[in-house]
């Protein structure tokens, strides 16, 4: 029997692994052999699944609370389910789906069952992340409709703004020398100048 490890993944730094983290201390891992990454699940490049994946050896036992918490993108946790049962061979534990134990079922029948399971789950995963890229998306969308504005507010227009805007508009000076004028680029300056002329006309 090789050590005992367990992985613990959260997608943003806001969100609590503490639930993750009981579960796996039930199954008595030592703290030191418990990684935790708090980021996105679309990929594997996370810096302390890849140091876990190191220190693993044959023989050893991983621990996981579900799927989802192994990744989210579909090839890429079959991909690495075979890098870990068959190039690093060790045995994983998913906690939320008793099937998934690579520790039962040696045989053909056990392996094939697992491998079904894996699929389907990783797939629920996959699928799961595209809806929720989906939804981001549609209220976002939704939002703007609303009037909602999303990044930084405009800074607010310098003091002779309208003065060199009405200068512009009569032809008296070009466009890069209002800029100057106004401390911008020409391309802020004729974005904030179309605005500008807009509200003007409300």
């Amino acid at each position: 029997m090789g050590n005992v490890y367990g992985y613990v993944r959260v997608s943003t730094k806001d969100q609590n692994e503490d639930r993750q983290l009981i579960a796996l201390q039930e199954m008595s891992i030592p703290e030191k052999n418990i990684f935790v990454d708090k980021q996105s699940g679309k990929d594997f490049k996370r810096p302390m699944y890849k140091r876990m994946l190191r220190k693993i050896k044959k023989d050893d036992l991983l621990y996981v609370k579900s799927i989802d918490r192994l990744g989210r993108n579909y090839a890429e946790i079959l991909e690495q389910w075979r890098i870990l049962t068959k190039e690093k061979g060790i045995d994983i534990v998913v906690l939320d789906m008793p099937l998934l134990d690579t520790r039962r079922g040696k045989d053909l029948m056990g392996t094939f069952l697992s491998d079904i399971v894996l699929q389907v789950l990783s797939f629920v995963a996959e699928n799961e992340r595209t809806n929720i890229r989906q939804r981001q998306a549609e209220g976002i969308a939704a939002a703007k409709m609303r009037g909602v504005r999303f990044g930084r507010p405009p800074s607010p227009l310098p003091e002779n703004f309208h003065e060199i805007y009405q200068q512009w508009k009569n032809g008296k000076i070009t466009g890069l020398a209002a800029a100057k004028a106004c401390g911008m680029p020409m391309s802020t300056f004729r974005y904030r100048a179309e605005i500008y002329e807009k509200a003007k006309l409300l």
